[in-house]
């Protein structure tokens, strides 16, 4: 049986998986899940870096998505091993503040990358002769530094408020990782005006962004629509059914999360949508991006040749 010093200072976070059979075979789960997503997302970054076909605008955003994926993950993931191995699930107000503030920059920049990867393919699609002139090299670093920098003031508002505010409760975390909201329920006083301000943070990086990806897409479908060419067409719909795949796996459960009401949520059900945006979604990216991508296929097809030893 564990036990918690109810006056320590520290957190506690419950967790993802019950200790039995059935936790033991899901900690067994997100460790291969993990892994899949390390190796596939570093897999990716070092690809579209070795192969200079691969050296523009919608590729390297991509390998932006899969930097964001690689340092979301390792945000999580580590200390609920450790927790779940070494049953010490505790974890210091500081180091809470740390994960928070990792945490809310990837998930910001993430939701702001998105947009930008669906604005680069709808000019791509819409005004291909323009795109050369909108998605410059100066347009895409201004729109992936704007992303990290727009993530990291927001999470940082956060992460100061949640290291100010007193905590009266229980110190218990049910949750696997130090989730802001859940943070709320254990505090001294009065958070009403702040949950406003989370409500206003998910509309501005997630809702905002979903309601530009959604126009860009409604009009990408019409210009796709209106094609002559077969192949154009089956292109720009793989293409963009690649993105409304990851897009969807990503806006869905983190909205649906973070813009209901305080008293329509329960810790279970919080729990299982952070697994789509916070494992599954970083391990399924680069999954989606390569076997759906012919570019990406051939680029590995021409890095592997180069790297095999030289038949004699």
């Amino acid at each position: 049986m564990e036990i918690y010093n109810q006056t320590s200072t520290d957190f506690m976070l419950l967790g993802l998986f019950p200790s039995s059979r059935t936790g033991l075979f899901l900690f067994i789960l997100i460790a291969f899940i993990f892994l899949m997503a390390l190796v596939g997302n570093l897999s990716m970054i070092l690809l579209i870096f070795l192969d200079i076909r691969l050296h523009k605008p919608m590729y390297i955003l991509l390998s932006q998505l899969s930097l964001m994926d690689l340092n979301y993950i390792s945000t999580t993931i580590p200390k609920m091993a450790y927790d779940f191995l070494f049953a010490n699930k505790s974890i210091s107000i500081i180091g809470c503040g740390i994960q928070s503030f990792f945490f809310l920059t990837m998930a910001g920049a993430e939701g702001l990358l998105l947009a930008s990867m669906a604005y680069d393919r709808y000019v791509a699609i819409c005004f291909p002769l323009h795109y050369p002139i909108r998605i410059s090299k100066r347009m895409c670093t201004l729109m992936i530094t704007g992303s990290w920098i727009m993530g990291s003031i927001n999470s940082c508002a956060h992460t100061t408020y949640i290291l100010s505010i007193p905590y009266c409760q229980s110190r218990a975390i049910n949750h696997f990782f130090c989730d802001v909201t859940v943070m709320l329920t254990m505090a001294c006083i009065d958070t009403t005006v702040y949950e406003y301000t989370v409500f206003l943070s998910t509309t501005l990086f997630l809702l905002l962004p979903f309601i530009g990806i959604a126009f860009s897409y409604g009009r990408v479908l019409l210009a796709v629509y209106r094609m002559n060419s077969a192949e154009g067409k089956k292109k720009a719909c793989s293409t963009c059914s690649t993105h409304l795949t990851v897009v969807s796996f990503y806006y869905g459960p983190f909205a649906y999360t973070y813009l209901r009401p305080r008293f329509l949520r329960t810790p279970t059900e919080d729990k299982v949508l952070a697994v789509f945006y916070t494992i599954l979604t970083p391990m399924l990216n680069p999954i989606i991006y390569s076997l759906r991508n012919k570019e990406v296929m051939g680029a590995l097809r021409r890095v592997t040749q180069r790297m095999s030893p030289v038949k004699m």
